[in-house]
């Protein structure tokens, strides 16, 4: 980098909530044409810190700088017109509206007829502005799409042009691939480095230090709310990295000896799936999942494997096919029959279907057991041993930023899902589904998750993975499946190569067939 003016500077910002200091004295800054990573654990404070330079927060003290003078954002509207756009990690839509009215929604294109007193929208212009942006940037979009309509990465890339729209030098991306597959990682990254050629400034937030390897140019890393300082790319490892967010060494690849499986625990036969679109998802499906054993189901998403979840664990119907737990039949008999029959499931979506964000800490880690002894008596809830739960799961899986009697959504991202992943290896269950566990976590709370997974199975749980992560699938599975087109299509041992397992969830397997 050359010396210039950062065209954003963060100065001494310190962010409080109440008794709880979520940013404390916290300095950044960023260059014109630079990536800018942003690492830390779950909770250290970065999408806080991100949430005051857009207007979301005000800070407690501190200032921030765009080209070099003071300026003060008091609200989105404020950063919108100094020039930052924020991608959230949990996108921000209309989902009845197309892909082009959500990205002018605001700052819409108006004509004006004849006598009009208000201007109307202009639909030829706002989606040729689209359409430029969209090619300037290879960010490929339909602009006449349904946002409801389209994919997890397209929306993103309506997120990116929508703050592109606004004119926007300077893009925070907060936790931008949590929910890509691996090919719409690859294009994002390509767009990333155009939008670098082009001058913009970007702020880079995750916790995949692969991709900030690849695609940071400077790495700053917070640890409990404080700066534990900044490296450049060059020389920086993913174990150095690891160590700065954590404190200590962390093991990348937990160990885990041969397993013992025993008795088929779930059993799922000729299965058929209908998706909200009344299409179906899920074609004859079977498989099984044995006590000691992680099997995982490995797939490009939107092959299936959500329904095929969804109809396991009681949330969709089948139209057709067999589901058993241990002997008991439970297809198309709901989640609460799927639970007594011993079934727990840690969600794919924490927001829509792990957790109720307006609960507390301690409802929402009672939800699977607050019909049950010691959590309810006679029908009335034990709200005291419903809050010594909590109190025991918060600490025993490193739950920060709040207490039993905070609200969910008070919670960073990760730190929601500690909670949903708590609540479900807590229940002693005897088929543990685990859809993306590791989303949004830092590589310290995958370490525990992982090794948690891997001791649930040593306890002869059976264990149903369900992952985009090829390197997640490689360390925990004892046997891997590969869902394509709704269909089981192949079954590898666990040291499968990239290329084999990469042929088969993009349908070599099922041509070959």
């Amino acid at each position: 980098m050359t010396d210039q003016t950062p065209v954003l500077e963060l100065r001494a910002i310190t962010k409080r909530f109440g008794p709880v200091v979520a940013n404390d004295r916290v300095d950044f800054d960023l260059q014109a044409g630079e990536v800018h990573a942003l690492l830390g654990e779950n909770g250290a404070g970065k999408s806080t810190l991100m949430s005051v330079l857009y207007g979301l927060y005000s800070p407690t003290s501190g200032e921030i700088l765009v080209d070099g003078e003071p300026v003060r954002i008091g609200s989105p509207g404020d950063a919108i017109a100094h020039g930052i756009g924020m991608v959230h990690q949990h996108f921000m839509f209309i989902p009845v509206m197309t892909v082009t009215e959500n990205i002018v929604l605001g700052s819409e294109p108006v004509k004006r007829g004849s006598g009009a007193a208000l201007g109307v929208l202009d639909r030829r212009a706002s989606r040729r502005r689209v359409q430029e942006l969209s090619d300037r940037y290879g960010l490929a979009v339909d602009p006449d799409a349904r946002i409801e309509d389209v994919s997890v990465g397209m929306q993103q890339r309506v997120e990116i042009l929508r703050a592109l729209y606004r004119n926007a030098r300077i893009l925070v991306l907060d936790e931008p691939t949590a929910v890509l597959t691996a090919q719409e990682i690859t294009e994002l990254m390509a767009v990333l480095e155009r939008l670098k050629a082009d001058g913009t400034a970007i702020v880079f937030i995750s916790h995949k230090l692969g991709e900030v390897l690849e695609i940071a140019d400077r790495i700053t890393v917070l640890r409990r709310g404080r700066s534990m300082g900044t490296v450049p790319r060059a020389g920086a490892t993913e174990q150095s990295l690891a160590r700065m967010v954590v404190g200590r060494d962390v093991i990348f690849r937990v160990h885990k000896d041969a397993a013992q499986p025993g008795r088929t625990i779930l059993s799922v036969e000729d299965l058929h799936v209908r998706d909200d679109r009344d299409l179906e998802a899920v074609r004859g499906a079977s498989l099984t999942v044995r006590a000691g054993e992680i099997v995982a189901l490995a797939g490009v998403d939107g092959n299936g494997q959500s329904e095929l979840v969804q109809a396991i664990t009681g949330i969709r119907e089948p139209t057709a096919g067999r589901i058993a737990v241990d002997g008991t039949e439970i297809a198309g008999r709901g989640v609460r029959a799927a639970t007594a029959a011993g079934i727990a499931h840690i969600a794919e979506d924490r927001h829509r279907v792990g957790l109720v964000l307006p609960f507390t800490l301690a409802e929402n880690l009672a939800l699977r057991r607050y019909r049950q002894p010691p959590l309810s008596r006679h029908g009335w809830l034990n709200l005291k041993a419903i809050r010594e739960l909590a109190v025991r799961l918060v600490e025993a899986f490193d739950v920060r930023g709040g207490g039993p009697d905070s609200p969910a959504s008070a919670l960073s991202g990760g730190n929601q899902q500690k909670l949903c992943v708590a609540r479900e290896i807590d229940s002693d269950p005897k088929l543990l589904v685990a859809h993306q566990p590791t989303r949004g976590l830092d590589v310290g709370a995958i370490e525990f998750v992982h090794s948690s997974l891997i001791e649930q199975r040593d306890a002869g749980k059976a264990v149903l993975l369900v992952s985009l992560e090829s390197e997640e699938v490689s360390a925990l599975a004892d046997r891997v499946l590969v869902i394509y087109g709704g269909r089981i299509v192949a079954e590898f041992p666990p040291d499968v190569s990239d290329e084999e397992l990469g042929i088969a969830m993009t349908g070599g397997a099922a041509a070959a067939a």
